[in-house]
């Protein structure tokens, strides 16, 4: 990977889809993208770019909420299993809390482990410093292709020298802090509380990008991004490790006891699914947020996602519940095979999310988990036929599962029963009909029936911006090299001649773009990384590779503006502008 900067000159050549443009994945983008749509609390390019808003904090507040509910639910209810002396009941219930709180809190402690661990000499993570002449400094990563490079002309970066008393002093408290750091971390992580440390984080750092400066607003809420991107994929994972079994796992007792159900039972299956969808829900919104090349989901379609995923799932586990109290046999060799096709069918999807192949199988087994309840968009361009098949293979399977409990049921007495097959069937008429509001009505790219906006930000409002699914691009097979006239400032090709410059790509008609009056950020310098951008619904590059990220943290911390960033272009075999060449 390489990420680059020239200032102007980097900015005049974006490629037709490797623009990140310091958006919403970057430290200025989401209020670019608001801006484009009309948000008159948020400005473009040249004013204060992103804000953190009280509805984000409510939002992370109802989610820790949500989190605290569903653990505290599930040990109430299997200290009660101990106390009633049902010792296989409390060791499943209890089973299913701590093994996916152990895998996730791991996960989330070698997470803080590589963020936090510091290269020896370096003035921030990962990152050296090396003088570059006239040109600037430069500042490149030791392991890794990564460069920044400021104009000619900015103020040195570089570490100064300083007293050695002084030098001394402040590396005794650097050291302090960082013990401190780490033995709180280590504390957090051993009570199994590491998701919620993420999550007031980011309340925290969503709260410093609203009250610090300028400077320090976008590098706050850039650093927020990241850990709302970590949080959601931890939280992800633990529910459908947790959540899901557990929620499968007390309905099939309720409905093998029978009679009214008890009160922790019910709360607990209610927390589960509550969890399951808003998790969900949660992870869509993040990943949206996080790309400049979609528009943000709005609160509204959040909420709207959480009620499609709250039936839906409640109608599936209940069909499992019934099914798996008659037949418990069947049940899990229905389980194991629905679980491998519907891997199979993600992995012949090829997917791209994880930057090595080993992590991009065992991405493509928990989305094989996460099928086994609901939809889960992982590949890229229009999912309408695959989530019309899947909901078809879901709803025949819960007819099925459901007519084979209810045939060992008493026919003549049992109305029960008949109220339980009523209750799966409108259940998963519930979740379809939210899913409709969704896409019909609150879906980010405008209603399905109505005036659709296109699902990035054109060019002329976004100055950088990948295409969207169906848009028509013609990338240059090569980029000619800068003049120093074109490095000033001055106009090129048609603009000199008093004709606009076409845009880059196009939408095809019938999705009328959104005018936006406003000046394009042009200038500052720029992060260019040599890999490919991955398509949406994958997360960028630099959020999943934590190198990438900390690199790209520590330059733009360093950096007097804020820079964007900007992937490699397909179609483009080799770039050689003005950047500097690296290995």
């Amino acid at each position: 990977m390489a990420a680059k900067s020239d200032g102007a000159v980097a900015a005049a050549g974006p490629g037709p889809e490797g623009a990140a443009g310091g958006a919403r994945g970057g430290a200025g983008g989401r209020g670019e993208a608001a801006a484009a749509a009309g948000d008159p609390g948020v400005t473009g390019a040249g004013g204060p770019g992103p804000r953190y808003e009280l509805r984000d904090c409510c939002w992370v507040l109802c989610a820790l909420l949500v989190f605290f509910s569903d653990g505290a639910t599930d040990l109430w209810l299997a200290a009660s299993y101990y106390l009633q002396g049902q010792r296989t009941y409390f060791g499943l219930t209890l089973l299913f809390v701590i093994l996916p709180s152990l895998v996730v809190q791991l996960l989330s402690f070698r997470w803080f482990v590589y963020d936090y661990t510091e290269t020896a000499g370096a003035p921030g993570p990962a990152v050296s410093t090396k003088g570059s002449g006239a040109g600037g400094p430069v500042i490149s990563t030791k392991d890794s292709a990564v460069a920044f490079r400021t104009k000619e002309g900015s103020p040195d970066l570089g570490p100064r020298p300083e007293p050695s008393s002084a030098s001394a002093y402040r590396r005794r408290c650097r050291r302090c802090r960082r013990l401190c750091v780490w033995l709180l971390q280590t504390l957090v992580h051993v009570l199994q509380l590491g998701q919620v440390w993420r999550y007031l984080r980011t309340v925290y750092l969503g709260l410093q990008s609203r009250w610090r400066g300028e400077r320090l607003r976008r590098h706050f809420y850039w650093r927020m991004l990241f850990e709302s991107a970590d949080v959601s994929m931890l939280r992800l994972l633990e529910t459908f490790l947790r959540s899901a079994p557990q929620l499968v796992l007390q309905l099939s007792l309720l409905v093998h006891r029978g009679g009214a159900p008890d009160l922790l039972p019910a709360l607990s299956t209610s927390a589960s699914l509550v969890s399951l969808a808003w998790t969900l829900a949660s992870y869509q919104k993040v990943l949206r947020d996080s790309r400049d090349d979609k528009r943000p989901l709005s609160y509204k379609g959040a909420v709207a996602q959480v009620l499609w995923h709250l039936f839906a799932i409640a109608a599936r586990s209940l069909a499992f519940a019934l099914f798996a109290s008659v037949y418990k046999l069947y049940f899990g060799i229905f389980i194991v095979a629905h679980w491998c096709v519907m891997t199979f069918w993600v992995i012949q999807g090829e997917t791209d999310f994880c930057m090595s192949k080993w992590e991009e199988i065992i991405y493509n087994m928990v989305v094989g988990i996460i099928y086994i309840f609901c939809w889960f968009n992982v590949k890229e361009g229009r999912s309408r036929r695959r989530m019309t098949l899947y909901y078809c293979i879901v709803l025949l399977e819960n007819a099925v599962l459901t007519g084979f409990w209810y045939s060992s049921r008493n026919f003549s007495t049992d109305f029960h029963s008949l109220i339980l097959v009523c209750v799966v069937a409108s259940s998963f008429a519930l979740g379809i009909f939210f899913m409709c509001v969704y896409y019909c009505l609150l879906h980010p790219n405008g209603p399905l029936l109505g005036p659709q906006m296109p699902g990035c930000i054109c060019p002329e409002a976004r100055g950088t911006c990948g295409p969207p699914a169906d848009a028509v691009t013609s990338p240059p097979r090569s980029l000619p090299r800068t003049t120093g006239a074109e490095r000033d400032g001055a106009p090129m090709g048609g603009e000199r001649a008093g004709t606009p410059t076409p845009p880059v790509f196009q939408v095809r008609p019938g999705l009328p773009l959104t005018p936006v009056a406003r000046t394009l950020r042009t200038e500052g310098p720029v992060i260019r990384i040599d890999l490919p951008r991955k398509k949406y619904p994958a997360w960028d590059a630099h959020f999943i590779d934590r190198r990438l990220r900390k690199t790209i943290l520590a330059l733009e911390y360093s950096s007097p503006t804020t820079p964007r960033l900007q992937y490699r272009s397909i179609g483009i075999p080799q770039e050689l502008l003005e950047y500097e060449t690296t290995v």
